[in-house]
């Protein structure tokens, strides 16, 4: 797949504000230090389009890049971020809790979780949250350029028992420095497009 036109997102803060439509939709959720807004300006190939900051928690709506006419890419609020208030979390958790239980556009769910470390109890309640929902879901493992080839199989290991995954569920390394693995999750959301 070739991104060719990215539009500038849609910020949605209530459920009756959705793009109208049935334009499949991939949603991208993980901590809010973890590179999200780096990974999809990686992966669409445009600098600016996520905003990135040195700050985390700057994502406080739901974002909704329209992809080649074809499909949105959605960006949720980065959740475990300690400076944003107790009230704030849990509007941030109910949003997303929302869009997951009601949009039925949505085709396939990316959950980023950073290579480097041990997995946090808030990756953990997403994963199990969203088996409980019986939504598919691939694991995007970010910073990869930051382990070496010769270590990652065991990082990926630690990932996969910490989060209590089976085998069917698939990590992708990911670097939005290098861009590696950048072809491979653009086509598995071909994939999902052309089953959808």
């Amino acid at each position: 797949m070739q991104i060719k036109t990215v539009e500038k997102p849609i910020t949605i803060v209530d459920e009756k504000d959705y793009p109208s439509g049935d334009l499949p939709e991939f949603l991208f959720v993980g901590r809010s230090n973890v590179g999200k807004s780096s990974l999809i300006n990686s992966l669409l190939g445009r600098k600016n389009i996520a905003y990135t900051s040195q700050n985390p928690g700057k994502t406080r709506t739901l974002n909704f890049y329209r992809i080649n006419e074809r499909f949105h890419i959605v960006d949720v609020p980065g959740y475990g971020y300690a400076r944003v208030s107790k009230k704030q979390r849990a509007e941030f958790a109910m949003m997303i809790e929302r869009y997951l239980t009601t949009r039925e556009n949505l085709r396939h769910i990316f959950v980023l979780v950073d290579l480097r470390h041990s997995v946090s109890e808030d990756d953990l309640l997403m994963t199990e949250y969203l088996g409980h929902l019986g939504l598919p879901f691939t694991i995007l493992a970010t910073k990869a350029d930051k382990i070496s080839k010769n270590q990652r199989p065991r990082h990926m290991k630690t990932l996969q028992k910490e989060l209590s995954l089976s085998d069917a569920t698939e990590i992708i390394p990911y670097s939005s420095v290098t861009h590696e693995n950048k072809d491979r999750i653009l086509s598995l959301i071909e994939h999902h497009l052309q089953s959808a």
